[in-house]
C-alpha cells in the first residue's frame, strides 16, 4: 500500500510542478540564468523544485534534488531510501520552445531506482512505473482531476491508481520498424563518440535509424519500444537518470554502464553517472 502512496504522490507532484512550468513557458519572456557549470537556468526549474518539495515531504525520506541545497557525502552515505528529483530535465529544449522538457521524480532504494515517474507537461504525457508493478503511459489524461483528487491514505491511493492504469497503456508498446535497429540520441549533446557508435552499429546490423530527443525522454522512447538503444556517451548526473531507469528497467529494458556493463547506481560520493546504455531486451 505504501508503494501505490508513492507513486500517486509522485504523480501529482509532477503534473502540479508541470502546470507552473508550462505557465511560465508560454510567457513572451521568461529569462535566463546560469549556473557554476553555465548550464541554463530558469524561474520553471525553481517553481517546479519548489512544489515538488512541497508535495514529498509528507513523506519522512530524504530528498536530492537538482535544484536543492547539495547535501554532502558524509549526510547522505547512510541514506537506504530516498527521493530523487530533477524539477525541469532539459532546460535547454525549455529555452529552445520544443517541447521536450520533463519533470522527473525517482525514489532510490538501496542505490537503485525503484519508482519513476516522468512529466511531459507541454505534452500532456505521463510515465509512471515501479518495481513489481509494471511501467505505464498516460496520454491526454484528466491530469487537473489527478492533481487534485483526494489521495491522502493507503486506500485513496488505491482506488486512484487503479483508475489511472485503467486510463493508461502497458509499456513496451510494440511499433512498425523500418530499420533494422532504431538508436535515439541527444538533441543538445551531440558528440563524436555518439556518432562512432552509431556508425559501427551500422556496419554491424545494415539500415539503421537515428532519432534525436531531448531530456529523459530518451530513455522513455526505448522504455515505450520507439527506440532499441539509447547511448549516453557524455556527463549526466544521477537526477537525470534516476526516474528514466525505473520506467526502462518496469518496461524490460536495461540500463547499464557503457565501459563495465553493470548497472548504473545512485547515491555516489560524485553524483556524475559513467556513460551508459539503455536498451530493449531482444
Amino acid at each position: 500500500m505504501e508503494l501505490k502512496l508513492h507513486i500517486i504522490k509522485s504523480i501529482q507532484a509532477a503534473i502540479a510542478a508541470g502546470k507552473a512550468i508550462n505557465t511560465v513557458y508560454h510567457l513572451e519572456d521568461f529569462g535566463v540564468e546560469y549556473k557554476s557549470d553555465t548550464s541554463p537556468l530558469t524561474v520553471a526549474d525553481q517553481k517546479s523544485h519548489e512544489i515538488i518539495m512541497n508535495v514529498l515531504q509528507d513523506f519522512d525520506i530524504p530528498i536530492l534534488s537538482e535544484e536543492g541545497k547539495d547535501a554532502p557525502y558524509a549526510q547522505r552515505k547512510d541514506w537506504q531510501r530516498f527521493w530523487v528529483v530533477d524539477p525541469l530535465d532539459g532546460t535547454k529544449e525549455f529555452i529552445k520552445r520544443n517541447g521536450e522538457f520533463t519533470v522527473n521524480i525517482a525514489l532510490v532504494e538501496d542505490g537503485r531506482p525503484t519508482l519513476g515517474t516522468i512529466f511531459v507537461p507541454d505534452r500532456d504525457t505521463l510515465y509512471f512505473a515501479a518495481q513489481g508493478f509494471g511501467a505505464y503511459k498516460l496520454e491526454d489524461g484528466p491530469f487537473d482531476e489527478l492533481q487534485h483528487a483526494p489521495a491522502n491514505s493507503a486506500e485513496q491511493a488505491r482506488i486512484l491508481l487503479g483508475q489511472i492504469v485503467e486510463q493508461s497503456t502497458q509499456l513496451p508498446i510494440e511499433h512498425p520498424r523500418q530499420a533494422a535497429l532504431t538508436i535515439v540520441g541527444s538533441r543538445s549533446h551531440k558528440t563524436a563518440e555518439l556518432e562512432a557508435y552509431v556508425e559501427e552499429k551500422r556496419k554491424a546490423v545494415g539500415e539503421v535509424e537515428f532519432i534525436s530527443a531531448g531530456s529523459s525522454l530518451k530513455i522513455c522512447l526505448v522504455a515505450e519500444g520507439k527506440a532499441d538503444i539509447y547511448p549516453r556517451l557524455g556527463p549526466t548526473m544521477e537526477w537525470d537518470t534516476a526516474a528514466g531507469q525505473a520506467i526502462a528497467e518496469a518496461a524490460g529494458a536495461t540500463v547499464f554502464a557503457y565501459d563495465t556493463s553493470k548497472p548504473l547506481m545512485y547515491n555516489k560520493e560524485d553524483l556524475h553517472n559513467p556513460w551508459f546504455i539503455v536498451q530493449r531486451r531482444p
